[in-house]
């Protein structure tokens, strides 16, 4: 069964067709800056790869060029489009409406255009991709794989802000977190490594990169998460403030601040790039720290820090920790940043194998001494492979 995920953001476009359930990844693609004259698409198989330079007007065209390169005479990988069996799409925002992962439908279309507000930058191209692959591909099921399905266990006081109940009861304003997709993915992973059943682990899973987060798990449930009622709460980021006194925006107004500039800031602005005055990048700023650049290793150590406070206070929440796992382009890829991050909890029973640690850069692996209470490890996320296995399991319940 031919099973093609997309990925939708605001400008690019992310695919990748698996045959399940082996689960065999046949091709992998992307489009990049739609909407632009220089845009890019590429795709890689087995049969070479292949890439365009040309203007990307919109979705309907990048989808247009995905099935044309999927299909390629030369180095394709299907005969044709009824070859692709079903269709699942990463959304990024749920509500509280959706607990999992969904058949898309009329009414479910509507459900992801009713949390525009929640999502103003990932939703609209999320429904952009879903409405175009609907088109295109005609009946055959196509599924929707929420970001934040997966935090929808949080417990109340795990979710609720200290804020008049009217705000929840009129707006929903709460915490709902998101890297869902990730987080499930590589805590059921980590049971399958331990022989554990995926309902019997307490893991905390950083999710670390230009967008960061970490969840405390217990029973293989969320029950905590660092983003809160959008992805800028929480960690510091690449570019996004992570967590903030409040009063600090109203402060900025007073000083003349417009909405939207106050939103570039935190967004755009903050972060490891605000805080080093240079890059959001950890390697380019662990370069420029090694060369004496105080911003920069200024930067990486709030950084640290502010993941290691979470561990700490994760660890509170869950009591019994079996785990703690690193994914994603830094936490996968990033020895040195996880050394940052773990180098003094000692105390708490999570000690690092600097060796093992070394050793394990960007592949799955443990990296904790034998006399650590708490498990490290480092398992890379596959978050189009969790939502193929969602739409290949949805599709044969049907």
């Amino acid at each position: 069964m031919m099973v093609l995920v997309f990925n939708c953001g605001s400008s690019s476009i992310k695919y990748r067709l698996f045959d399940m359930p082996s689960e065999e990844q046949v091709a992998s693609g992307l489009i990049e800056r739609i909407g632009k004259n220089d845009s890019e698409a590429s795709q890689l198989s087995k049969r070479g790869e292949i890439s365009y330079h040309m203007p990307v007007k919109n979705y309907t065209a990048g989808f247009e060029i995905i099935t044309a390169m999927i299909t390629h005479a030369e180095k394709g990988v299907l005969q044709g489009l009824a070859e692709v069996n079903a269709c699942g799409h990463r959304v990024v925002h749920g509500g509280e409406a959706y607990t999992g992962s969904v058949l898309i439908d009329d009414e479910l279309e509507a459900g992801v255009e009713a949390c525009f507000d929640l999502a103003p930058l990932h939703n609209p191209p999320n429904l952009s991709g879903i409405q175009t692959s609907r088109k295109i591909f005609g009946d055959i099921p196509q599924v929707a794989c929420f970001d934040t399905a997966f935090h929808q266990s949080l417990p109340p006081k795990a979710y609720r802000y200290a804020l008049p109940h009217e705000l929840y009861e009129k707006y929903r304003i709460r915490r709902y977190g998101f890297h869902g997709i990730s987080h499930r993915f590589v805590a059921r992973r980590y049971a399958e490594l331990t022989d554990h059943d995926r309902y019997g682990v307490n893991v905390i899973t950083c999710h670390l990169g230009n967008g960061s987060s970490i969840t405390a798990i217990e029973n293989g449930l969320s029950v905590d998460t660092s983003m809160g009622l959008t992805p800028l709460e929480g960690l510091v980021m690449g570019t996004r403030s992570g967590d903030l006194d409040p009063e600090i925006l109203l402060y900025l107004q007073r000083k003349g601040y417009k909405r939207e500039e106050i939103s570039l800031i935190l967004n755009k602005k903050s972060g490891l790039l605000g805080l080093s005055g240079s890059s959001n990048d950890v390697r380019d700023l662990e370069e420029r720290a090694g060369s004496g650049d105080t911003a920069a290793g200024m930067a990486l150590d709030i950084f640290a820090y502010r993941v290691r406070k979470y561990i700490g206070g994760y660890m509170a929440v869950l009591n019994h920790v079996d785990a703690v796992i690193f994914t994603g382009g830094i936490g996968e890829g990033g020895a040195v940043m996880r050394a940052r991050i773990l180098g003094n909890l000692d105390g708490l029973g999570i000690i690092l194998d600097k060796q093992l640690n070394r050793d394990c850069e960007g592949r799955e692996g443990s990296v904790h001494t034998q006399d650590s209470i708490v498990g490290i490890y480092v398992i890379p996320t596959n978050e189009e492979l969790a939502i193929a296995r969602d739409t290949y399991q949805l599709t044969n319940e049907v």
